[in-house]
């Protein structure tokens, strides 16, 4: 029988009695416990393995554990792990560092056990469903962009990465992208923007974006869909008018704008075969014999909207 995989946690705290009496009660129950006793071993540890949840000392020598943690959030690998604080001080200052620095929850020394581990499931469960979100993200396709209300960028799906890499420097233009609709959150009212029209966004490049807002998504995390055209409907068109797939649909806009098909492959993830594979299915269902044939018909549907 395949052994059940184990919560991995990382505890950071400068007193080895914390380290010791944490890893004690974490170990037994079943979890799998690292240690760090600075922020900058912490760091380091979870570079090379990610932890399922980290526990964080506050107040420690050094690097604190407010700015460890900001580090690590800036870290695309480890953007989904949740910190929990561990502090003697309750100030509310403190709270508000915790929460600010991408903390999930803060609990008060002397630890109690029972609460702890209670907050470590709470916490692992809602983990594991956002991260499950976000695969199942990936796959559907989708140019998503995820962004904090100051603009950081707190995740993106790979076919949005791969479409910007296609076009510069996927980094330097995600960030670019973040400020443009970092400055759209701030003068839009959110409580009616889940129905805002598409806008344009130019992150530079020569590349000309249509952002869709679709929603917070939790706490500080606001949800965009990014097309590439001037219209930002194009792929659902095509999709409804010749009754494509989602991803044939895809294939068939950037046979439209003249890419071939090793290019479509790098843009949305997809290889060669399966490009190919693509386009028998479209060419069928447009009625034609060639890609070209394709792309006029998918021209002329665009050229009305």
């Amino acid at each position: 029988m395949t052994e059940a995989k184990r919560d991995i946690v990382l505890v950071v705290d400068d007193s080895p009695e914390t380290l010791g009496f944490l890893t004690q009660a974490l170990e037994n129950a079943g979890i799998t416990v690292l240690v760090a006793t600075s922020g900058t071993a912490a760091l380091s540890v979870a570079d090379r393995v990610t932890p399922d949840m980290i526990l964080m000392d506050a107040i420690m020598p050094g690097l604190s554990g407010f700015d460890t943690c900001r580090q690590i959030k800036a870290k695309s690998h480890l953007q989904h792990v949740p910190v929990i604080f561990m502090t003697g001080l309750s100030e509310t200052e403190h709270v508000v560092n915790a929460l600010d620095s991408g903390g999930v929850d803060f609990l008060t020394k002397p630890i109690n056990i029972d609460e702890l581990q209670a907050r470590i499931r709470v916490h692992l469960a809602n983990a594991r469903s956002v991260q499950s979100a976000r695969i199942a993200l990936d796959a559907a396709g989708r140019h998503l962009i995820a962004i904090s209300r100051a603009g950081g960028i707190r995740w993106s799906t790979p076919q949005t990465h791969q479409l910007l890499a296609a076009t510069g420097n996927a980094e330097t233009l995600l960030q670019s992208i973040g400020n443009h609709l970092a400055e759209w959150l701030a003068g839009t009212a959110l409580a009616a923007s889940s129905q805002a029209d598409p806008f344009a966004v130019a992150p530079g490049g020569g590349l000309s974006l249509q952002m869709q807002y679709l929603g917070s998504i939790g706490p500080d995390e606001f949800l965009f869909r990014m097309t590439t055209s001037d219209h930002p409907n194009q792929t659902e068109v095509l999709q409804q008018h010749f009754g494509l797939t989602a991803r044939e649909a895809d294939v068939l806009l950037w046979i439209a704008k003249g890419k071939a098909n090793r290019d479509i492959g790098e843009i949305l993830g997809l290889s060669p075969r399966t490009v190919n594979k693509h386009l028998e299915q479209i060419y069928q269902k447009l009625g034609v014999e060639n890609r070209a044939s394709a792309a006029v018909r998918a021209a002329h549907v665009l050229h009305e909207l």
